[in-house]
């Protein structure tokens, strides 16, 4: 080889180990409760089959978890929260199927003739974005929510 090329050859293989090592960007749908108490935690959304809501993840004080992992499918999701320890809800108008146990469903009609119960969600845009994180608050549910 020559002695011309041995740099160029080396700025080569630096450049694809930057391309080709680099970490993986995390896209994910995180939540963080900023409370004091236990929350419980479900999620509506739309993908490519239609409507579907999970639930329950169980969120510790002042922790955070991540609901959905990868690039979000969607620009609306939906949330309905449980204060375990001080009693209430953060609901909304969007009203989706739920149960009392782990569940994913899929579709949001008929929830009571389905054997589910009803519940309502509130909004949260994304605005598109590959990633979001929701943070629950004390004084009003789901705000404010952050990229």
């Amino acid at each position: 080889m020559k002695p011309t090329l041995r740099p160029l050859l080396r700025l080569a293989l630096a450049m694809a180990g930057l391309l080709f090592g680099a970490a993986p960007a995390f896209a994910d749908l995180r939540m963080c409760n900023t409370t004091s108490s236990r929350v419980g935690v479900a999620i509506g959304y739309r993908d490519a089959q239609g409507w579907i809501t999970e639930g329950w993840w169980n969120i510790a004080p002042r922790a955070c978890e991540t609901l959905l992992r990868g690039t979000l499918a969607a620009r609306f999701y939906y949330v309905h929260a449980i204060d375990y320890d001080r009693g209430g809800e953060w609901t909304g108008k969007s009203v989706m199927c739920t149960r009392n146990k782990e569940f994913t469903i899929r579709g949001i009609e008929d929830c009571l003739a389905r054997g589910y119960d009803r519940a309502g969600f509130f909004e949260v845009d994304t605005g598109e974005q590959k990633s979001w994180t929701i943070q629950l608050t004390d004084t009003t549910g789901g705000a404010p929510a952050r990229p």
